[in-house]
């Protein structure tokens, strides 16, 4: 199969300023652990596609498919919101961009080993955050939110070292693009290479939003792609919230042009209720917490239409095509500035109503109203205040909404024992049964609806930590029974309730760090 397929690495032809090119480090003996049949499927590839040693060399870091041509990007990026200048494709490596009948996707090894961009590090990812980030990935895409993809982890018993010592594993990812906003933020502050930039631009914008390469300046195309990218991230974000995931590092390296859901570190979907939660235990200021990651992509957004400015300032695009000589006079230059920031901040502008559309939207199909009312955004709110008081469990407690009762005297015991102050729920009961009431659709066809928005199963830390416990020992079937379970989030699923359960005590201890 693999001499058959079709490479056209698009990224590699923009030149040796966005890239090292360099082989792999493959693990040695490596062995398989998952495979994802979906993502196989996406790529229109034969089921036993991975069974041949030559996919177990390729996708261990190993001799490359005919085509494949692996190489390591360079970005840049704040990180915490501290400028952290050059960083890069550490521990990942491209190995190009493969025809499919989803149209060109890109394939990246991650764990593959060092490369220039790896600074302090060792160039590895270990088996625990492979797990995670391969079941993560998927587990998102089954639940309808945009995200890179997840198609096989291998390992070996090679060691690597973090908090304890823990073996090596490569996850492979895959996605329309993983350009970052960090790569644009590479070439106008740490490259200084406006040229390069405008490469970069016309680039995505010729691959990944064609509908804008028809406007005929650039500076009206780039600010048009930011734009672009800032609703697509604002949806995100409220598709994000309302499933109740934390994605904890996002840094504007983590950040996808194309609104996906990127580098699945110290992730976590949330237990019980808090909109101050943290899930990475690195993150010891909690900006990356729950309640601010709407805020946080928008900051990152500024980020991106900082870098984005000598484009959409005219004069600067001009000047990157025709060299110094090109440059207005100094008054001249300073009115552009000005016309530019004016563009990239109008561009911005959609965000907070793209956002606020997006999030009453998914709010109304989790509380199953149909219509969109004034007053929903009360009852919406009052809900999430109770949930927050009372720290109920934030997939249960939307699951079990469904099955909500607006006959008169229902009691709705199921969702109602999520709550410690029962009477505070029962009042606000009460305006929720008369406003599903007046919508006059029956409970069962409401029901529906609802579940198909209100997941039963996500990958909760413990059940990962559970998976993660019987790989180290060899045992890769619990990876397996979580990945079948999770691409089906939605269905009842018979025989699997304690997946859907409360989590355990000992699940209270558990943290994720930026080495997860």
């Amino acid at each position: 199969m693999h001499d058959t397929l079709r490479w056209r690495n698009r990224f590699a032809e923009l030149g040796p300023r966005f890239y090292t090119e360099l082989p792999a480090q493959p693990l040695p003996d490596p062995h398989w652990v998952a495979v994802s049949p979906q993502c196989t499927a996406l790529l229109g590839w034969p089921a036993d596609w991975w069974r041949s040693p030559a996919a177990l060399a390729a996708f261990s870091g190993g001799a490359p498919w005919p085509g494949m041509r692996p190489l390591a990007s360079v970005y840049s990026g704040h990180q915490f919101g501290v400028w952290a200048g050059q960083l890069g494709d550490g521990r990942a490596h491209w190995l190009g961009e493969v025809e499919t009948p989803a149209g060109p996707l890109e394939i990246q090894l991650k764990g593959s080993g060092l490369t220039p961009y790896s600074r302090m590090g060792d160039g590895r990812a270990v088996l625990r955050s492979s797990i995670r980030e391969f079941l993560c990935s998927e587990a998102m895409h089954a639940l309808g939110i945009p995200t890179t993809r997840a198609l096989c982890i291998t390992a070996a018993a090679l060691p690597v070292q973090r908090e304890t010592v823990e073996t090596a594993a490569v996850v492979t990812r895959v996605a329309p693009s993983f350009l970052r906003f960090g790569h644009f933020e590479h070439f106008t502050h740490t490259a200084q290479d406006l040229a390069a930039l405008a490469a970069l631009a016309d680039a995505a914008i010729a691959q990944h939003f064609p509908a804008l390469a028809t406007l005929p300046e650039r500076a009206e195309r780039v600010a048009a792609m930011l734009e672009e990218v800032a609703r697509r991230t604002a949806r995100l974000m409220a598709q994000w919230q309302c499933v109740g995931f934390c994605h904890g590092v996002m840094n504007t390296d983590n950040m996808s042009l194309l609104g996906l859901t990127i580098d699945y570190g110290p992730f976590g979907f949330m237990d019980a209720f808090d909109p101050g939660h943290i899930c990475n235990h690195t993150d010891q200021q909690g900006r990356y917490a729950y309640a601010r990651q709407p805020q946080v992509a928008l900051w990152n957004l500024h980020a991106l239409a900082h870098a984005l400015l000598p484009l959409i300032d005219g004069e600067a695009g001009a000047a990157a095509d025709a060299g110094p000589a090109g440059a207005a006079d100094a008054q001249a230059q300073e009115q552009a500035q000005q016309r530019a920031q004016q563009r990239a901040l109008a561009a911005l502008e959609p965000y907070k109503a793209e956002f606020a559309t997006a999030m009453s939207s998914g709010l109304r199909a989790k509380l199953g109203l149909a219509d969109a009312r004034a007053e929903d955004r009360d009852l919406c709110d009052d809900l999430l205040r109770r949930m927050a008081a009372d720290r109920a469990d934030f997939t249960i407690t939307f699951r079990r909404l469904a099955a909500f009762s607006t006959a008169p005297g229902a009691g709705n015991e199921a969702v109602r024992d999520q709550f410690i102050d029962r009477e505070a729920f029962d009042a606000w009961a009460a305006r929720y049964a008369e406003r599903l009431r007046s919508e006059g659709r029956n409970d069962a066809e409401r029901a529906a609806a609802m579940n198909r928005a209100n997941p039963k199963f996500v990958l909760r830390n413990h059940l990962a930590e559970t998976a993660i416990r019987r790989a180290r020992e060899g045992d890769f079937t619990e990876v397996q029974r979580l990945h079948a379970l999770l691409e089906r989030p939605f269905d009842e699923q018979p025989g699997n309730e304690a997946d859907a359960a409360l989590p355990p005590d000992w699940a209270t201890q558990l943290e994720v760090s930026c080495s997860s």
